[in-house]
């Protein structure tokens, strides 16, 4: 099935298989044709982001531009991820979810 939305940077997209599956990530580069960089700031951070194949993922229409997560400049932290998250409607429950 071909998606109606490409896999760009800032995509919100949610996970279909693996362990992770029904968690909402951010898009952060494509790694080529059929892999993508995605992190979510909780379980996936931005030090260390999942890469996942593109046919285990389905987007959704929404984008987050980058530069303007955070106006104040400096580099984006794995806060920002989770409020830019939370402000397209994506939130996860922190009780829910494993820390580490």
């Amino acid at each position: 099935m071909k998606e109606p939305f490409p896999f760009e940077k800032g995509r919100v997209v949610l996970s279909t298989q693996g362990r992770d599956r029904g968690r909402y990530f951010l898009v952060l580069e494509n790694l080529g044709s059929e892999r993508v960089a995605v992190a979510d700031g909780r379980t996936h951070r931005l030090a260390n982001p999942k890469k996942k194949n593109i046919r285990h993922l389905q987007a959704k229409p929404n984008v987050v531009n980058f530069d303007t997560v955070r106006p104040e400049g400096g580099p984006i932290q794995d806060s920002d991820l989770r409020r830019a998250l939370e402000a397209c409607g994506f939130a996860v429950d922190c009780s829910l979810c494993e820390e580490g």
